[in-house]
């Protein structure tokens, strides 16, 4: 079905990244997983797969990559689509429509499907998908989990013999996870082939067929599914690989924080188009606090953080620092978000400017001694861009920092991250924690909360469901929740 041989490509504008003597063949019905640390190369393989590479991505590329026995090259992008469906991280790059049932017909439509079989498939999606509350709504209104269904959904209507999946997982809460691995296994019972590269394996590990551990843009090895169940858990963290098993990770929590609580919240409730999206909050953080928000996609986690930092004013109720009401300015000077995609927050011409943009008066002594501590220092007359995901969101702390912010919020920070990524996030993290800072943290990351959250907000069906500390006593709930 697929073949590539002694295929290399090296990015035009990046002399540091690309991949080398790939040689890889995929049978007609295989699921093959692509997995490795961040930069390997995993994605740029599935780009040469649908055809990105290079029809879209430009660079020095050799070697063959067949699909059908016929060179990706030598296809046009249109006929390339009618056999490969491809689903990116990043769902918003991949939308045209601003409402989901326009965007769910939309391939289908370019390919000039008869208005009966479109219909049809339309149709099949729904069931099978089981998608039916996302219809007739606006994409601006969909979180990134619900965001992610869609753009699958989108694809899966045109029914392509080839699946290529990047990260597919990132977004998803743990029911949403556990619905993509039943369509993945239903996809391979209807014999399509499909190639997935991912972080979180513990989804994959009964679906996939072979297992392809990528390396500084090489192939170091390709597993059998037992091959790879057996490597040593010291052995898949060096190699920079998440958890093959949830249930197997130790959880030593207690709690540890002094409970002089500044910051309250009583009967919050928070309102979109006059109908409610979550109601009667009550909580109360102290500082040095490190509170992990969780619920399912589109129980309006990020809305609730917005409210908390200012950014969101349609809500109703009481919060109090210190004792005393603040408003929506105040909470804005209190706290500071990073963002899920941190390239909305960076506008600075290098790193250090960054830290200055906005403050008045910055003390320049402590914007270099903080971008020592975050280990960014090297960087600091680099543009924003052109830093890692990782160095990006260090800068941005580095300004909550600088700009000595009481509140840090953190919206899905491991969204993506290779187990050594997430390891330096929850590090970062537990520093801020150590300033005395109250941090609030949204994520469907089990093994990220079970190693840095301290307690647990749960929101779901509009309303808050449970506060807990993570200790021996609660962590059943916790479980629950992530149906391990």
């Amino acid at each position: 079905m697929v073949e590539i041989e002694n295929a290399a490509f090296k990015y035009q504008e990046k002399s540091d990244n690309g991949v080398y003597n790939i040689n890889l063949k995929i049978k007609k019905g295989e699921c093959i997983l692509l997995c490795g640390k961040s930069g390997c190369g995993k994605t740029t393989v599935s780009r040469m797969i649908n055809g990105l590479v290079p029809h879209f991505y430009s660079g020095e590329q050799s070697g063959t990559i067949k699909i059908e026995d016929v060179k990706v090259s030598d296809i046009p992008m249109y006929k390339i689509s009618e056999k490969v469906g491809s689903v990116f991280q990043n769902p918003r790059s991949q939308f045209f429509n601003v409402d989901t049932d326009s965007e769910i017909v939309f391939g289908m439509e370019n390919l000039s499907y008869p208005i009966d079989k479109l219909k049809e498939r339309m149709n099949k999606t729904i069931k099978d998908l089981h998608i039916e509350k996302f219809l007739g709504r606006s994409i601006f209104e969909l979180s990134g989990g619900e965001k992610q269904k869609v753009a699958f959904a989108s694809i899966y209507a045109m029914s392509p013999e080839i699946y290529v999946l990047d990260e597919p997982s990132s977004n998803l809460d743990a029911d949403a996870i556990e619905e993509l691995k039943a369509i993945i296994t239903m996809l391979k019972k209807q014999g399509k082939t499909i190639v997935i590269a991912e972080h979180r394996l513990y989804y994959l590990k009964d679906i996939a067929d072979r297992i392809v551990y990528m390396e500084n843009g090489f192939i170091r090895n390709i597993y059998t599914k037992n091959e790879f169940l057996d490597i040593s858990e010291n052995q898949r963290k060096s190699m920079g690989l998440r958890t093959m098993n949830l249930s197997d990770i130790n959880i030593v929590k207690s709690d540890d924080v002094q409970r002089n609580y500044v910051l309250e919240l009583k009967n919050l409730s928070l309102t979109y188009n006059k109908k409610t999206i979550i109601s009667n909050i009550n909580l109360k953080a102290a500082p040095g606090e490190i509170i992990g928000i969780i619920g399912h996609n589109g129980a309006g986690k990020s809305t609730f953080l917005k409210t908390l930092c200012g950014l969101y004013k349609d809500c109703n109720g009481s919060i109090k620092w210190n004792g005393k009401e603040i408003n929506s300015k105040q909470r804005l000077n209190l706290s500071y978000m990073v963002m899920q995609d941190v390239n909305y927050q960076l506008f600075a011409e290098s790193v250090e400017k960054e830290c200055y943009l906005g403050i008045k008066e910055a003390n320049k002594d402590i914007v270099e001694s903080t971008l020592k501590e975050l280990k960014i220092y090297k960087y600091k007359d680099r543009h924003p861009n052109t830093l890692s995901g990782g160095q990006k969101q260090r800068t941005a702390v580095a300004v909550s920092m600088i700009c000595n912010k009481e509140i840090i919020i953190f919206d899905e920070p491991t969204s993506g991250l290779d187990y050594d990524s997430m390891i330096q996030v929850s590090k970062l993290i537990s520093k801020l924690k150590s300033y005395g800072k109250i941090i609030f943290v949204v994520t469907h990351d089990y093994e990220f909360i079970t190693l840095t959250c301290s307690r647990i907000v749960h929101f779901d069906d509009k309303k808050q469901k449970d506060d807990f500390v993570i200790n021996e006593e609660n962590i059943k709930k916790l479980k629950n929740f992530f149906i391990i």
